[in-house]
C-alpha cells in the first residue's frame, strides 16, 4: 500500500493517536517540570501546552492533506496531458499518412498517364505472412474488387512487386519477386536480352531472385536493367524489376546466372497498385 493510500484509509486514526501521544508527553513534561501542583494547577497545566499541541497537529493534518490533494491534482493534470498528447501524435500520424498517400497516388497517375493502358487498383497491405519458406503478404481487397489471381502488382512508381497469388472476397495475397513462385519473363541490360527471374530459396533469405535461361550467346553484368518483357501475357512490358547484383555460375561453373536485386523495397511497403487490365505484348 503507497503512502497515499495509507493516509486516506489511516489518516483519522493517525490523527488522534498523535493528539494523544501529544498530549500525553506534554502533561508529563509539566508535572515532571514541577510548574504547577498536581491538582490545583491541572487547568493551567493542559490548556496552553493542549492548545499549542492541537495546532501543530492539526496544521500538519492540513498540510498533509493539502500535500494529497495537490498530488491528485497533479495526477489529474498529467493525464489530461498524456491523453492530449496521444491524440494531438495520432493526429499527426494521420496527416503523415495522407500526405504519403497523396504523393504515391500523383505517382501513380504518372505511371498510368505513361501506361495509358493500365487500369490500376489500390489496396494497403494489412499483414506481412511470417513463413521462412516464402516472401508474401495480405492486402485489404479481393475478387469483390474485380481481382483476380495471377494479377501483377507494383508500386506507385511501376516497380514490380510480385502477382496475386490467393484470393478472397475481400482480401487477396500477393507473391512477391523474391518467392520462390516467382518465374517472370524479362528483358536484361541495353541489349534487351531474353531471360527468367526465378525464385530461389537461398536467394530468397537475402531479399534476392536468380535470373536465369539466358539467350545462347548472350552474358550478364553486374549493373544491368531488368524489365519485364511481356512475353506470354501475364505482365505488361516494360515493368522495372531490378538490377543484377552479381554474376555466378553453377553446374561446374557451366552455367551462369545473376543474382537480381529488386527496385522496390519490400519492408517499405505499406500501399501496392494492382494493374488489373493492360495491353497484352503479341
Amino acid at each position: 500500500m503507497n503512502f497515499k493510500k495509507f493516509v486516506r484509509r489511516y489518516g483519522l486514526r493517525l490523527g488522534a493517536m498523535t493528539l494523544g501521544v501529544v498530549l500525553i508527553v506534554t502533561v508529563s513534561a509539566q508535572f515532571l517540570n514541577g510548574r504547577a501542583g498536581v491538582i490545583s494547577d491541572t487547568a493551567g497545566i493542559v490548556k496552553s501546552p493542549v492548545q499549542s499541541a492541537v495546532s501543530v497537529v492539526v496544521d500538519w493534518f492540513e498540510s498533509l492533506y493539502g500535500y494529497i490533494y495537490e498530488y491528485d491534482k497533479l495526477v489529474a493534470e498529467n493525464e489530461t496531458l498524456k491523453t492530449q498528447l496521444a491524440e494531438a501524435q495520432e493526429e499527426a500520424r494521420q496527416g503523415a499518412e495522407a500526405r504519403e498517400e497523396n504523393v504515391k497516388l500523383r505517382e501513380a497517375l504518372n505511371l498510368q498517364q505513361k501506361h495509358s493502358d493500365f487500369t490500376l487498383e489500390m489496396a494497403r497491405i494489412v499483414n506481412w505472412n511470417s513463413s521462412n519458406w516464402s516472401s508474401s503478404f495480405t492486402i485489404s481487397k479481393g475478387e469483390t474488387s474485380g481481382l483476380q489471381v495471377g494479377m501483377p502488382v507494383v508500386t506507385e512508381a511501376g516497380e514490380l512487386v510480385g502477382e496475386i497469388s490467393e484470393l478472397g472476397d475481400t482480401w487477396a495475397n500477393v507473391a512477391t519477386l523474391i518467392d520462390v513462385s516467382t518465374n517472370v519473363g524479362v528483358l536484361v541490360g541495353e541489349a534487351g536480352n531474353a531471360a527468367m527471374a526465378i525464385g530461389d530459396f537461398a536467394l530468397m533469405q537475402d531479399g534476392y531472385s536468380k535470373i536465369y535461361h539466358l539467350t545462347e550467346g548472350t552474358s550478364l553484368l553486374e549493373g544491368d536493367t531488368v524489365l519485364t518483357s511481356g512475353q506470354g501475357g501475364a505482365y505488361p512490358q516494360g515493368l522495372v524489376v531490378g538490377t543484377i547484383e552479381n554474376v555466378l555460375t553453377e553446374a561446374g561453373g557451366q552455367m551462369p546466372y545473376g543474382v537480381l536485386k529488386p527496385s522496390c523495397d519490400l519492408d517499405s511497403l505499406s500501399q501496392i497498385f494492382i494493374i488489373t487490365a493492360f495491353n497484352v505484348v503479341e
